[in-house]
Parts: C-alpha cells; sequence; structure tokens
C-alpha cells in the first residue's frame, strides 16, 4: 500500500504544480479556486488511472511475461516528461480566466499521465478501487493547498513539485522492475 500512497504523491504533482500555477496567478477568491481546482483535479486523477488499470487488464494476457518492463516503461516515459515540463513554461500564464471549461481541460492534461500510470496498477497488489480513491483524494488535497500556496508564494515551487514528481515516478518504475 506504500507504493500506492508514493504514487498517489507522485501523480499528484502536476495537479499541483498547476494550481499553485493558478494561485500565483488568480488570486482572486482564492477559496473558490482552491475547491474548484481540488474537485476538478481530484475527480479526474482518482478517474484515469482506473481507466489506465482496466486497459491494463484487458491486454495483461497479451503481455503478462513483460507487464513488468512496460508499467517500467510507461512510468519512465512519464516521469520523463514530469521532469522535461518542469523546465519549460507553464500554461497558467496565458489563461487570463478561470472558467470550468478551462478546469477541464487542465484537469484532463494533467491526468492523461495518471491513466498510462494507471496500468502500473495491474502489477501491484492493491485494489484498483481503493487505490484510485487515495490518488483522488491526495491530488484533492495538493491542489487544493497548492492554490493557497501559489497565492502567498508565486510560483517558485511549481516547477520543483512537477520535478519531484516525475523523478519519485521513475523511481517506482525501477522497483516494479526488480521486484
Amino acid at each position: 500500500m506504500i507504493e500506492v500512497l508514493i504514487l498517489a504523491i507522485a501523480l499528484s504533482m502536476d495537479a499541483f504544480a498547476v494550481s499553485i500555477g493558478l494561485g500565483a496567478k488568480h488570486n482572486s477568491r482564492i477559496l473558490h479556486l482552491s475547491l474548484m481546482s481540488a474537485v476538478y483535479f481530484g475527480l479526474f486523477q482518482g478517474v484515469m488511472p482506473l481507466i489506465g488499470y482496466l486497459g491494463g487488464k484487458g491486454v495483461l494476457g497479451w503481455i503478462e511475461s513483460y507487464a513488468s518492463w512496460f508499467a517500467f516503461l510507461l512510468l519512465l516515459l512519464i516521469g520523463i516528461k514530469m521532469i522535461y515540463e518542469s523546465f519549460s513554461d507553464n500554461v497558467e500564464e496565458v489563461i487570463s480566466k478561470i472558467t470550468h471549461r478551462v478546469m477541464l481541460i487542465l484537469a484532463i492534461a494533467t491526468s492523461i499521465d495518471a491513466m498510462a500510470a494507471g496500468f502500473s496498477l495491474t502489477v501491484l497488489d492493491v485494489n484498483p478501487f481503493i487505490a484510485c480513491g487515495i490518488i483522488g483524494s491526495i491530488t484533492f488535497l495538493f491542489s487544493w493547498l497548492g492554490v493557497f500556496i501559489g497565492a502567498k508564494t508565486g510560483t517558485w515551487l511549481e516547477s520543483k513539485a512537477e520535478f519531484l514528481g516525475g523523478v519519485t515516478l521513475i523511481l517506482i518504475g525501477v522497483k516494479i522492475l526488480l521486484y
């Protein structure tokens, strides 16, 4: 179960980083923005790994002997992508108004990685529904806090969170491969 908690924290770093950026750049109605961010990101980060898990279960019979390698490669690629994105400009800078449509697009964009990472749940000995609930809850909490942190401190923590999440996903992939 510790792997699920670490996976949840790592996957939530994308949403956490975006939430920090939103809080730093849109610091009016912080309570509303933090709740909106938490609900959208938490819901999508909780549902997308379940989709990835179910898809992984469907193909697991075909690739069962390579499942650990496949999970490792997915987590490695997601981790590298997060590390790369931690050095690039952030999308929150071009958003002028936060609407439900904007939040939906951001939630989908930050949770695509979680769908791919959901495949790794097929090689872990966990209940996927509980795991996805934990991932969604952790993301809810990090996203809610991220808006407040961004409003108070600006964006200096944003890229660090994304970098740390990427490194953690790579380490989880290595652990899956080795055990």
